[in-house]
C-alpha cells in the first residue's frame, strides 16, 4: 500500500528524534566539557602546551566516554523493549481474548464506542495482532525504537566534531589570552549548535539557542570558579 500523507511538502519531523537527541548531546557535551576544563585549567596559571594536551585528553576520552553511555543505556532500553514485546507475544499465545478485550478497551479510552473499539481491535488483530499490542499497548514504534548502535556513533562523532572546537582556539590563542577566546568561541559554537538543533527539530530557534548558550556558560563559570581557587599560589 502505498505511503499517503496529506501533507507531504511539509512532512513530520518526529522521525529525527533519534538521532537528533543523540547528536545534540554528543555536540553539546562535548563543546561544555572540553571548553570548561580548558578554561579551568588555564585559570589555574597551565602554560598552552599542558592546556592543550588537557583539552586533548578530555576530547579523546569523553568521545569514548560518550559513545560507550549511549550504547549501553540505549541497549538496556532495547532489551526492556524486547522483553516486553516477548511478554505480549506470549499473552497472545495463552489468552487471545483477554488481550483482545485489553485492546479494544485502550480504543474505548482513546475515545471510541465501545463497539466500534471492539470492531477496531478484532479487525487490527486479524491483520497483526502483536503489532497493534506493541503500538497501541506498549506505545512502541519503528520511530520511537531504541537503536544502540546509531546513538553510540552519533554521540561520538558529534562529540569529537564539537569538542575540536575550543580545541582549536585554544590552539591559535595567544597564551595570555586563551580563556576570553576560548569563552568568546564556545558561546558563538553553543549559540550555533541551538539554531541548528531546532531547526532540524523544528522547534523554536531563538528559545533553544537561549537554552543551550545559559547551561553551557553556567557549566564553564563553575569549571572556571574551581580554577581559580585551586590554581591560586599561597606561597
Amino acid at each position: 500500500m502505498a505511503n499517503v500523507s496529506a501533507h507531504p511538502d511539509d512532512p513530520h519531523l518526529i522521525n529525527r528524534s533519534g538521532w537528533l537527541r543523540a547528536a545534540v548531546l554528543g555536540a553539546n557535551d562535548g563543546i561544555v566539557s572540553v571548553s570548561s576544563l580548558i578554561v579551568g585549567v588555564a585559570a589555574a596559571a597551565a602554560t598552552t602546551e599542558t592546556v592543550l594536551i588537557s583539552g586533548l585528553a578530555a576530547l579523546t576520552a569523553g568521545a569514548m566516554s560518550m559513545a560507550a553511555g549511549e550504547y549501553v543505556s540505549v541497549s538496556s532500553q532495547s532489551d526492556t523493549e524486547r522483553a516486553d514485546i516477548a511478554r505480549e507475544a506470549h499473552a497472545l499465545q495463552t489468552q487471545p481474548e483477554e488481550e483482545l478485550i485489553e485492546l479494544a478497551q485502550i480504543y474505548q479510552e482513546k475515545g471510541l464506542t465501545e463497539a466500534t473499539a471492539m470492531t477496531v481491535a478484532k479487525e487490527l488483530t486479524e491483520h497483526d495482532a502483536l503489532g497493534a499490542h506493541v503500538r497501541d499497548e506498549l506505545g512502541l514504534s519503528d520511530i520511537h525504537t531504541a537503536r544502540p548502535l546509531q546513538a553510540a556513533v552519533t554521540s561520538g562523532v558529534t562529540f569529537s566534531i564539537a569538542a575540536a572546537v575550543p580545541l582549536i582556539a585554544a590552539w591559535f590563542a595567544p597564551e595570555a589570552s586563551i580563556i576570553p577566546v576560548v569563552l568568546v568561541v564556545t558561546v558563538l559554537a553553543l549559540a550555533a549548535l541551538g539554531a541548528l538543533g531546532a531547526k532540524a527539530g523544528g522547534a523554536p530557534i531563538l528559545k533553544a539557542t537561549n537554552r543551550v548558550v545559559f547551561w553551557g556558560v553556567l557549566a564553564m563559570a563553575v569549571t572556571a570558579g574551581v580554577g581559580w581557587v585551586f590554581g591560586v599560589s599561597v606561597a
